[in-house]
This record gives C-alpha cells, structure tokens and sequence, in this order.
C-alpha cells in the first residue's frame, strides 16, 4: 500500500493492524470490507443457534410433552426438513434477488419462527414452527458465504469466509449458555420456552445490520447495474485501482447466459459439482451433529446430571470457537486441503477411542471423562476442517451465474445428511450401542479423507473468475505452491 498523507499513512497503520492476524493482502482494501462480512457471518449466528439451542432444551421438552425417543428426533428434525425447503429455494432467490434482500427476509422468518417456538402449546406445533424457523436456516446458511465470498479480496477470501463458520460456533456456543440460564425454569415459566424465544434477538440483529448494508458487487454487475457496483467496490477496496476488477467481472458475466439447475450437469461444472456434494454429505454422516444435538443427552447417559450435562456441553462450544480462529488464521497461509486432510485425520482417532470409551468394561469408571476428552477433540479436528471449509468452497467453486443455485444443491444434500443423521442417531445407539455407532461414523470420516485426497483442489489465493477459468479449461487446479496440485482432467468420453 501507498500513503500519501498523514491521514492515509494513518489508516494504512490501522489496516495493518487487521490484516496482521487475517493475512498479508496483495491489493487494497478498507476495513469496511470486515464490516460487510462479520455482518453477513451474522446468518451462520443464527445457523448456530438454533441448532446448539435444541441441545439443551429437548432434556425439558421431553418431560413437558413426554416424548419417546422418535418424537425427541422428530423435533430434532424438523428444523432440518425446513432447511431442506430453505435451501432448495434460496439459493436461486438469491440469485433472483440479491444476496441482501433475501437476508432481510430470513431474518425475519427466524424472528417470527423463535417466538413461535417459545409460546407452542404441544409438540405438533412445536415441530411446525421449527420447521419454519428451519426455512430461514437453510436461505442463511447459503447467503452468507455467497456475500461474504463475492465482496472479500481474493487474498483474505478464506479467512472473512471463515467467519461465517467463527459465527455458527458462537451461535452454538451462545445457545448452551442461554441454555444453563434458563434451565430449568426462569419467571415461572418453563425454562425451555426462553431458550427457543431467545433466537428471536440475534435474529432482529442481523435483520437491522443488513439494512445499512450494500449488495454483493458481483450479483449488481450479473443485472447490469455497473455504476452500482463499482460504488460499493470503491467503498471496499479503499484507494485501489477497481477498474481492473471490473473488467475482470464483466468479462467472466459476459460470456455467461443466465443460468439454471440443469447448468450444473455440464461437463466442464461437474467435478465442482462433485467437491461440493460430496463435501456436503461427508460433513454432516462423519457425525458433528450427533454431538451438537446429542451431547447432553450422551453424557447424561453416562451419570450426568441435566445441568451438569449442558455445563459439559459448552465447554464442547468453546473449544469450537477457539479451534476455528485458528482455523481462520491458517486458511488463507497454509490453504484448505492441509486444514481438511490434517482435521479428518483427527477426526477419525477421535471417534475410534470415543467408541472405545463404551466397548471396554474396563473404563466404565472413567467412561464419563473418556467420553468428554474425545468429544472436545473431535470437536476441535472438525473446527479447523469440515466445518468451516466446506462452506467457504462452496462459495468459491462455481461460475457467478449459477452460484446461488449450486451452492443450494449441496445445502440440500448437506441438510439431507444432517436430517438422515438426527432422525437415527438416538435409535441407532439404542438397537447397536454407543460404541458400535461412533465407530460406524468413524469409517465414513476415513472415507472422507479418501475423498479429500483425491478430489478436492486448492483454492488459496485466486480470484473467483480465476477459479471458474480453470472449470472452464477443464483442469479445476488447486496448487499452494510447494504443496502440489490436484487436478481434474476431462472426461474423453463426453
């Protein structure tokens, strides 16, 4: 950077500050491009809560509506089927109509939703307003990415695409420290209905920050609002040279016709189709979720109190938070595959001796501490891998007129897996036990990594348009320099 003032020199030492910890940055850019994206991350806030949230409160809906444990999954799940619904639909809304408005709107679907679930009379309800709370989820946990990964510099890309995944995990951290403050009754009223009713606050926050917020400079150019565009690029770029972007973006939007769900089975798109896929399903069947919903319910099956589970739980939460921002600090210096291989890797140990813990009479005394040390590890190999990465590639790997729209189709499948998961996670432990069941989805992160390994490319440090040229050329590359490629060749058959 250059400075020619006191006053620039100034906010040169300011930017300075910043990017010391999210990486050294080749172009300029003003710390306004950290405001758009923590406020855009604000959607995986939301993303994050409602799935921690469920965790503790379902130990009180089931004594108040006294449910077996089908319901338990059944309530579980319906946050999951509208997630489905939100992410089939949102990703070609937002393409449709802005990454900002659809935001607006979700927001307000989750808002409502909350309050909703707070003041149920029975579990019918209850499900019903979690399956609307579950819509807003599912546009959220799309547009947030989107936005953040088409306003960040290709420099910093990962570590601002990060903070989407640093918010699902402050969102989950949030929702177990509501969720010892309201148990188990707060005002007379049972504690499980404030922890539901809360969402509706980081709801109205991220409704009111997106207000004042500009639209994704990308989505303007893609509808012909060129001036637009480069207003809101001036105001994230800082002094830099934008016209060079510009053309970059024009060129690329030129060449495109606008694009629908059929797109994506062309040849030259379908090994990004595979990464975000498969990526999708092995996020959610390597068995997160059995922990962020399940784990109070695990660890009061192995002598902890209800209170004394949910305590353990967020103590899981803050390891998440502060694994992924060391995840946030290496992802953009040492690139995604490392962070995947490395935290898959960890990830398939962690569940092997969290089965152990069960199978081995031997431990029953200490089963409870084994139990917990392997779930606040596995927790932090997912925090630095699975987690976080999966969604910011999602958000790199396809051509901007399609964007939105693949990014819903692995948002459905991830949410598909997410579902199949918590609807037979609880009786799968019931007809095989715990070991047997942690051990099965130990063998689904070892083919993860297989999956890893072979198929997912490096996309450190190049620009979205330099992304889609190698999808156009066939050879979807990712190289960090001395850590190799992967590449993709084309299919001779096609």
């Amino acid at each position: 950077m250059r400075s020619e003032s006191a006053d620039s020199g100034e906010r040169l030492t300011n930017e300075m500050n910043v990017t010391d910890i999210l990486g050294s940055p080749e172009e300029e850019y003003s710390n306004f491009v950290y405001v758009v994206a923590a406020i855009a991350a604000l959607n995986g806030l939301l993303f994050g809560f409602d799935i921690g949230i469920i965790s503790g409160a379902l130990l009180y809906i089931k004594q108040s509506f006294a449910l077996s444990t089908f319901l338990q999954e059944v309530v579980v799940s319906g946050v999951l089927v509208g997630a489905m619904l939100g992410a089939a639909v949102g990703g070609g809304l937002a393409d449709r109509f802005g990454r900002r408005r659809l935001t607006i709107a979700g927001a307000a679907v989750f808002f409502a939703g909350s309050i909703g679930m707070g003041l149920s009379p029975n579990v019918t309800w209850l499900v019903g307003f979690r399956f609307v709370v579950g819509i807003a989820v599912g546009v959220a946990s799309i547009v947030g990415p989107l936005h953040i990964s088409e306003t960040a510099p290709p420099s910093i890309r990962g570590s601002l695409g990060f903070l989407q995944q640093l918010a699902i995990t402050l969102g989950i951290l949030l929702a177990y420290l509501v969720s010892y403050a309201f148990a188990p009754t707060f005002a007379g009223i049972p504690g499980w209905r404030w922890m539901l009713a809360f969402g509706a606050v980081p709801a109205a926050v991220l409704g009111i920050g997106m207000y004042f917020l500009p639209e994704s400079p990308r989505w303007l150019v893609e509808k012909g609002r060129d001036d637009e565009a480069r207003d809101v690029l001036s105001r994230i770029r800082a002094d830099a040279d934008i016209e060079e972007e510009m053309d970059e973006i024009n060129e690329v939007s030129e060449i495109e016709s606008e694009g629908n769900l059929a797109d994506l089975l062309e040849p030259w798109l379908r090994p990004a189709l595979l990464v975000g896929i498969g990526l999708a399903v092995f996020q959610q069947i390597s068995g997160i979720n059995t922990i962020i919903y399940y784990a109070p319910t695990i660890l009061k099956n192995i002598g902890f109190g209800n209170v004394a589970s949910i305590v353990g739980t967020v103590g899981v939460g803050i390891v998440n938070v502060l694994l992924t921002v060391v995840a946030i600090l290496l992802v953009d210096r040492i690139g995604r595959r490392p962070l995947l291989l490395v935290g898959v890797g960890g990830m398939t140990v962690m569940l092997g001796i969290l089965g152990l813990g069960f199978y081995l009479p031997s431990l029953s005394g200490i089963v409870g501490y084994v139990t917990l040390g392997s779930m606040i590890l596995y927790v932090a190999f997912y925090a630095v891998s699975l987690g976080p990465v999966f969604w910011l590639m999602i958000s790199e790997i396809y051509p901007l007129r399609i964007r939105g729209t693949a990014e819903g189709v692995a948002s459905v499948f991830n949410w598909g897996a997410n579902l199949l998961v918590a609807l037979t996670f609880l009786s799968l432990i019931q007809r095989i036990g715990e070991a047997l069941s942690f051990w099965i989805l130990g063998v689904c992160c070892l083919a993860a990594f297989v999956f890893i390994y072979f198929r997912v490319p490096e996309t450190k440090g190049r620009s979205l348009e330099e992304i889609e040229s190698t999808l156009r050329e066939s050879t979807f590359v990712g190289s960090d320099g001395d850590s190799g490629t992967t590449e993709y060749e084309p299919d001779v058959r096609e």
